[in-house]
């Protein structure tokens, strides 16, 4: 199972960027996908996931300003932020779940004020 991530980058405050991340090896659009970010010193914090049928859950940080969507015809999830603020700085992971939690590589997204 490979997840790739990319989509980061550096924009100021107010800014936005579309993070996607590609899924390979396994059955994509039966699997909930999540995005976790984790700021320099603070542990890796769920974003926002959105299951098999659709349905998302965002943490209350993002709600209104993020937005989770997948694509399955293309194995690939994607996360649209928008409103940025610099608390936003994190490197950004898109993750699954089959036996263990499996991780993609991190996209950093840095927002200056």
């Amino acid at each position: 199972v490979q997840l790739q991530a990319c989509g980061g980058g550096l924009v100021r405050a107010g800014g936005s960027l579309r993070l996607s991340c590609e899924v390979s090896g396994i059955i994509f659009r039966l699997q909930r996908m999540g995005w976790y970010r984790q700021a320099p010193g603070k542990q890796r914090e769920l974003v926002a996931n959105i299951d098999s049928g659709g349905s998302t859950n965002y943490a209350d940080s993002v709600k209104g300003r993020f937005t989770i969507s997948r694509d399955n015809a293309k194995n690939t999830v994607y996360l649209e932020v928008n409103s940025l603020k610099p608390e936003d700085t994190a490197v950004y992971y898109c993750q699954t779940f089959t036996y263990v939690d499996v991780w993609g590589n991190g996209t950093q997204v840095t927002v200056s004020s």
